[in-house]
């Protein structure tokens, strides 16, 4: 499975030293989530991560920034439903991701062609469990719902689970067919965030 980290939605002090100690430990992907943050503030954030580590953050706001500082994708939701006229066109490297907190969403966003004649390379699927970070956040799904999705190809490669993802619960959602898992909470909240990191790489790498 692969590993994706979302940064915690409020800037906190001492996250970019953080985030750049984790990148240094070969985080491969970071989605750089602030909802309530203004361009001015989020360009601010990027420049205070190494520009080596800067093509592997993905958007979730203000996708202009992208073509500024060479990022890695963008990631679509209920805020930014849709890509900006012609980025995608534009630049073909980035990545292409949306939420979903249904599987009818997931059956669509595969599925749909967004700008630039493109489906999304992966979606997030949510709450899978009880979220870490939103308290009286509950999963979604129930466990047949979810082994009823992997038999008929809705749980895949391109199906990342999202919503209360730690180290112990890596192995049901490989059972389940989901080709990664996005961490949040979990890793945040950790007392020794490198290690916890190389935990979940451990576990991910084991199918």
């Amino acid at each position: 499975m692969n590993l994706i980290v979302i940064t915690k939605p409020d800037f906190f002090p001492g996250e970019s030293e953080a985030v750049n100690s984790l990148f240094g430990c070969g985080m491969p992907k970071l989605h750089l989530r602030k909802p309530g943050a203004d361009e001015q503030k989020l360009r601010a954030w990027i420049k205070s991560i190494l520009p080596e580590y800067r093509n592997r953050i993905v958007l979730h706001d203000h996708f202009g920034l992208c073509r500024e500082f060479n990022l890695g994708g963008i990631h679509l939701n209920s805020r930014n439903p849709s890509a900006p006229e012609g980025l995608l066109e534009n630049c073909h490297s980035l990545t292409l991701s949306r939420s979903c907190h249904s599987l009818q969403e997931v059956q669509s966003a595969l599925g749909k062609k967004e700008d630039g004649g493109r489906s999304c390379d992966y979606v997030f699927l949510s709450p899978i469990f009880d979220s870490i970070s939103k308290q009286g956040y509950g999963k979604a799904f129930t466990s047949e719902e979810l082994q009823n999705a992997r038999d008929h190809g809705l749980i895949g490669k391109r199906t990342y689970a999202l919503g209360g993802v730690e180290l112990n619960r890596l192995p049901a959602l490989r059972t389940l067919g989901f080709g990664g898992a996005a961490v949040l909470g979990a890793l945040w909240n950790a007392p020794d965030r490198e290690h916890y990191l190389r935990l979940l790489f451990e576990e991910c790498s084991l199918g």
